[in-house]
């Protein structure tokens, strides 16, 4: 028997039949010894997780680089000539690099774990005819499960009885409505968004209760045919990625080209191979920007930092500078525009209408009586409407949810839209409460897609063996149940059927969820027949809610715009749902331009290229859509951000460049599927999140702008000494000195720079542009010619005084220091002066200087420093003409800066 496969169509067939074809029991559940053997059979119940990479696979991953091959080569070749310091000092850079690497990929497989934790459950169950609880991981195919309002659904389960049973699939079909479930046989045929009598797998129960058969666990249930589906999709690399690899590639090259020029070219001058070779070493080390592999892991690191405070936990570091690249934002509606907490914000009687206040599911907020003075609608404190408060008692009491307090926040059991009616009973002047005490609930008919109404009766608390029916539903279903209207003073009135018709679809109109409230008072106390509702009803009044926009959104959207970038709503939703959200967090379009998901069937990616560059609101958009969407941002060269909380989101968030999950209603797929997950859900976070990982960009090419003319300044002059057949100015183990020193001292702090003004009011950077643009190439080759050429003046100068071979070095060393200190404050602002910027805003950097500054002291001055890397001491003298070349350095950058603004 193929137990709990995909292969059968459980939807399909009788409950019964089901239960057969397990081999299960539908009252008293698999025996201990079955349960065993299914175990061993199919595993335990889980999705298959991510598969960790050894620490061996992890720590060879960190040396891909073009620029560590290089200096693991030049270690290599420093051993075998005996220069164990200068292998030391190589090797201890590709370590440190590796290091940091390590550290930043387990904290993000530990945020990861923590993330997974926060959707464990536990299950129900009926084995050999014993309740007993268990890790949903125990479950097997054929368990008898018992299902309860509240529930995570366990596995994928054939339903065989239930009352009132809701569900919220919007995890795995995108639907923000519950579905009402029964026991229905239904066609094969029947997609998975319509199977009203199945349960699936990482769902969640609203109302009601059940039981049902376990068909599927793991990876056969719907979760795990969809986590199958993203391991198809390849994520793009990330800009960042894809110009350090072409960048390093291209330096590497050019540095190895050049060693080759200068070898052969010493030998053609006479010199002697093995002195040739060691300085054609020191030229490559000297060119190989060492800190560069550090820096970019210690600046994203920063970000991830940064990020983490305003509250977005990043997966990979890379991912940092690429969502600083975005160019479209494309988001789902619910709990990133919205609150993603149902919200009565109208009431309509057939006496008034009634705005309230407050948001989301906490007490707060009011009920104010709309009316007109002059033309302009205002609020006044309601006065006594017996239709408003018998709607307000018929929502909150015909109810089976509940809103509780815990951990200082408002929570849901049940229903979200029957928590919104609990809710706007508080604000009014409706005592729930003290309603239910009076007149306790004695019967129910619970809602069903077909009544299309629930229905309580309560025990008259006023009139002995007197009953109360309230009931709730759709506006059409309670109309028909109706035969009059409640007047202010709670006398009867004749329906009006046009007008409560007419309040309802303007209501509708703004993209509100409309719900109708009617009572009557009974005789008796029997049980209700569902068929056998009367017909004369009291009609109270209509209720409209609608998950509110958040507060910051619309102020994120127009930052983001103001940045360049594009800002488009992917939603299941309705289309005037979609509409409502749309216009109050500021997106283009009205009603009329909102794309539907039934016009992208049978295109292809070529096809809407047009469209997903006009259109900022698609509606009833389907999982294969959405990834569809992004392919088309794609295909137009955009770098897109993609948020969702879904499982049926997680191949669109693969594929997006960035992929941005819920961390509070977001799925595990949907988490492990994401580069980055948002602690809040909330879309105002990913614009800080923007802003941050435009500031580690920024901060990376000051970086690289900062340490190439030193690189290239030092294989500048050992290439000159080479062609020219002098004395080597500087010596391969105090290039490595610079190297090092400079670049932990110095360079890195530039990872901590703050951001600049104007950071989010520029346009997205070009995901075709280099590292370097022209103007900063050129930047970097003024300051190396300045650094080849005021080291070999202050060279030659100190021995044409009359200074030792290791003064003028020493004198040498200095001098790129102090043009690195110099230049390094220039680098703070890529197009501002230094008198711009705020001396004391990095406090780290100023640390640095003076961590450098003690350094060149010691090497300078130690004796065992002296021996070490071959130096003296220097005079003052010397001192005032190294700052003097420093000075030149930096007002030369100055006047550059002047002419050239927009150069990152």
């Amino acid at each position: 028997m193929n137990h709990g496969t995909k292969g059968a169509a459980h939807h399909g067939l009788p409950a019964h039949e089901v239960v057969l074809l397990l081999e299960a029991d539908a009252d008293r559940g698999l025996s201990p010894d079955v349960v065993s053997a299914r175990t061993e059979t199919y595993g335990p119940n889980r999705l298959p997780g991510s598969q960790r990479v050894s620490l061996l696979r992890s720590a060879a991953r960190q040396f891909n680089n073009p620029l560590i091959y290089v200096l693991l080569v030049a270690a290599a070749v420093t051993i075998f000539l005996g220069e164990y310091v200068d292998s030391s000092v190589i090797l201890g850079v590709v370590m440190v690099n590796t290091i940091i690497g390590l550290i930043q990929e387990n904290r993000a497989e530990a945020a990861l774990d923590t993330l997974r934790g926060l959707v464990q459950t536990r299950a129900m169950v009926i084995r050999n005819g014993q309740r007993l609880q268990i890790p949903s991981e125990e479950l097997v195919p054929g368990d008898l499960v018992l299902l309860e309002a509240g529930d995570k659904v366990p596995a994928d389960i054939r339903l065989v009885r239930l009352s009132g049973l809701k569900a919220d699939e919007s995890a795995l079909t995108g639907e923000s409505e519950t579905v009402i479930k029964d026991e229905v046989v239904l066609p094969v045929t029947t997609p998975v968004a319509d199977r009203r009598n199945m349960v699936y797998g990482g769902t969640l129960l609203t109302s009601g209760s059940g039981a049902g058969v376990v068909v599927a666990t793991g990876g056969e249930t719907e979760l795990g045919e969809i986590h199958r589906l993203i391991g198809t999709v390849r994520p793009a690399p990330t800009p960042l990625t894809s110009k350090l690899a072409k960048f390093s590639m291209t330096l590497t090259i050019a540095i190895l080209g050049l060693s080759a020029c200068a070898f052969v070219v010493g030998l053609a001058r006479g010199q002697e191979p093995a002195l040739m070779f060691t300085s054609v070493v020191a030229m490559a080390v000297g060119a190989i920007p060492e800190g560069l592999p550090a820096a970019v892991s210690v600046t994203l690191a920063i970000g991830v930092g940064r990020m983490a405070k305003r509250r977005a936990v990043v997966r990979r570091l890379p991912v940092v500078e690429t969502l600083g690249s975005t160019t479209v934002i494309c988001s789902d509606k619910t709990g990133t525009f919205t609150e993603n907490q149902m919200t009565v914000v109208a009431l309509w009687t057939p006496t008034a209408r009634y705005d309230l206040t407050g948001v989301g599911y906490g007490p707060e907020g009011s009920v104010k009586k709309r009316e007109t003075h002059g033309g302009d609608l205002q609020g006044i404190t309601v006065g006594n409407d017996a239709g408003l408060r018998w709607c307000l008692i018929a929502g909150a009491a015909c109810n089976d949810s509940a809103v509780f307090q815990q951990d200082d926040a408002w929570r849901v059991r049940g229903d979200p839209t029957e928590a919104a009616l609990i809710v706007a009973s508080g604000k009014g002047p409706a005592d729930v409460k003290e309603f239910l005490f009076r007149n306790p609930r004695v019967s129910t008919i619970p809602f069903t897609h077909e009544r299309q109404f629930m229905a309580t009766l309560h025990r008259d608390g006023s009139a002995r063996d007197g009953g109360l029916l309230l009931v709730k539903g759709s506006v059409e279903r309670v109309l028909e149940l109706c035969s009059g209207q409640m007047g202010s003073g709670g006398e009867a009135e004749p329906l009006d059927v046009e007008a409560s018709t007419q309040a309802a679809e303007g209501l509708a109109g703004q993209g509100l969820r409309v719900l109708a409230t009617a009572m009557m008072r009974t005789k008796g106390l029997s049980p209700m027949d569902p068929c056998a509702v009367p017909g004369d009803l009291t009609f109270t009044g209509l209720q409209a809610m609608f998950d509110p926009p958040r507060e910051a959104a619309a102020a994120a959207v127009r930052s983001c715009r103001a940045a360049g970038i594009k800002v488009k709503m992917i939603t299941g939703d309705h289309p005037g749902t979609a509409h409502a959200i749309a216009a109050a967090v500021g997106l283009d379009g009205d009603s009329g331009s909102i794309v539907v998901g039934a016009r992208l069937e049978g295109k292809g990616v070529e096809e809407l290229a047009g469209v997903v560059e006009e259109a900022s609101v698609f509606a009833r958009v389907s999982p294969a859509q959405k990834l569809l969407l992004i392919h088309a941002l794609q295909s137009n060269g955009h770098i897109v951000a993609m948020t969702g909380d879904g499982v049926n989101d997680a191949p669109a968030l693969r594929q997006a460049n960035v992929g941005i999950a819920m961390g509070h209603a977001g799925t595990e797929v949907a988490k492990e599927a994401s580069d980055i997950v948002l602690v809040d859900d909330n879309f105002a976070t990913i614009e800080a999140a923007v802003e941050e990982g435009r500031n580690v960009f920024d901060n990376l090419v000051k970086f690289i702008v900062w340490t190439l003319p030193t690189n290239m300044g030092e294989g500048l002059v050992i290439l000159v000494a080479i062609i020219m057949g002098w004395t080597l100015p500087i010596l391969p183990t105090q290039i490595l000195w610079i190297n090092m020193t400079t670049a932990v001292a110095l360079g890195l702090m530039l990872a901590f720079e703050p951001k600049e003004p104007g950071l989010m009011t520029r346009a997205p950077r070009d995901p075709d542009r280099p590292l370097l643009t022209w103007a900063l190439a050129f930047r970097t080759l003024l300051v190396s010619v300045l650094l080849v050429s005021g080291t070999w003046w202050i060279f030659e100068f100190e021995l044409a005084g009359g200074a030792s071979l290791e003064e003028a070095r020493t004198a040498a060393v200095n001098l790129f220091v102090v043009v690195q200190l110099f230049y390094l404050f220039s680098c703070r602002s890529l197009t501002r002066s230094v008198g711009k910027l705020r001396p004391f805003s990095n406090h780290w950097l100023v640390i640095g200087v003076l961590v450098q500054l003690a350094g060149q002291a010691a090497i300078s001055y130690l004796p065992v420093m002296n021996h070490l890397f071959h130096t003296a001491p220097l005079t003052p003298d010397t001192w005032l003409r190294i700052l003097g070349v420093g000075v030149i350095a930096s007002v030369a950058v100055a006047a550059d800066k002047r002419f050239r603004r927009t150069i990152i």
